[in-house]
């Protein structure tokens, strides 16, 4: 998770008597990132995704500020990074999925790399 916390969006919560670390976009939106509560749903994961992982390497306020300046242009130039913790899928798409990371894991191993890091 993010070091970083440029739009001061980084909260804790307790639920149940268990801390949990969650990523604001009320926060963020009162940190600078304006009007995002206007987004479609999908780019407010996408962009508490960045906020989540936002670290100046892989991912910087360039990233985050194409997610809201998309409000203005619907369109954007910039790659972003996505790390997603869970995807859901439907069942026929299981099989393709497991050949894919049994492939990545090889391709890590080749690499003489843990392929134990390639874990759905």
């Amino acid at each position: 998770m993010s070091k970083i916390n440029s739009f001061k969006s980084k909260k804790t919560i307790k639920v149940n008597g268990k801390d949990y670390i969650i990523y604001s976009l009320i926060e963020a939106e009162k940190n600078g990132l304006k009007d995002i509560s206007k987004l479609p749903k999908s780019l407010k994961v996408l962009l508490e995704n960045l906020l989540r992982y936002e670290d100046n390497i892989t991912v910087d306020k360039t990233q985050i500020n194409a997610i809201q300046s998309w409000l203005k242009t619907k369109t954007s130039d910039i790659e972003i990074a996505y790390r997603p913790a869970r995807v859901l899928m439907q069942d026929y798409t299981g099989i393709p999925a497991v050949a894919d990371l049994a492939a990545m894991r090889d391709a890590v191993k080749a690499k003489n790399k843990d392929p134990k890091k390639i874990n759905p």
